[in-house]
């Protein structure tokens, strides 16, 4: 097979995955998504129940899919494009508040706080930033070898998770007017708490590799807030 037919076969495979997440997504907005079925989303999309199953093992997983799409690339990007005299713990920190806290759809965000099941499946996705931020870690400490890149994607990951998971909670309150579900908790400054435990974790992994850079950034830092 040439490289022509593979690339036409790989945008052929993400056009249907896309089919198939916006079909679901569409779907449980208007009627629920208690009450969408697989084959439902399989028909809306035009594929089979079998070819569904190729691209996402639920209902919960597809849905989930439309509102987080390509999140995990994104993050990488940001992270990417930060200037090099960026400390690494800024760079991460700024790429992951971008895209987790962009202006959200109000019918998504209540869709995936109001079902138990679509936010477990909310916050399994942050999995999935683990293996190509271990990549751009390595890459931006010019070792992509040892297990230090791995170690703090890994643990980036799961800031992230638990940063959600407490934003996601559902409220003890009555809900707010109108019916929508309001989580109480900033995710802005739940995330940048939780990252925050990790700067230093960071800061040694990037000395290791450039002994003294952003000193002098970090002791600007230090003196600002002395003076404060």
């Amino acid at each position: 097979m040439t490289t022509g037919q593979n690339g036409l076969r790989e945008q052929k495979k993400q056009a249907t995955r896309v089919a198939l997440r916006e079909a679901a997504l569409r779907l449980a907005l208007a009627h629920g998504p208690g009450n969408v079925r697989v084959d439902d989303i399989a028909e809306a999309a035009g594929v089979s129940p079998r070819t569904y199953n190729n691209y996402f093992s639920s209902r919960e997983q597809a849905i989930v899919a439309a509102v987080t799409a390509e999140r995990e690339s994104r993050v990488v990007a940001a992270m990417a494009a930060a200037p090099a005299h960026v400390r690494l713990a800024d760079a991460l920190t700024e790429a992951v508040l971008e895209q987790y806290t962009e202006p959200r759809d109000r019918d998504e965000l209540l869709l995936i706080i109001a079902s138990p099941a679509l936010r477990d499946t909310f916050l399994d996705t942050t999995a999935a930033i683990e293996h190509p931020l271990a990549t751009a870690i390595g890459r931006r400490l010019g070792d992509t070898d040892t297990p230090t890149a791995r170690v703090l994607a890994a643990s980036v990951a799961a800031a992230v998770r638990i940063a959600l998971r407490e934003w996601l909670q559902p409220p003890a309150a009555p809900l707010a007017a109108g019916g929508l579900v309001v989580p109480s908790s900033s995710l802005t400054e739940l995330l940048r708490s939780a990252l925050a435990v990790l700067a230093p974790a960071l800061d040694a992994a990037e000395e290791g590799v450039q002994p003294g850079a952003h000193q002098s950034t970090r002791a600007t830092d230090d003196a600002a807030s002395t003076s404060q």
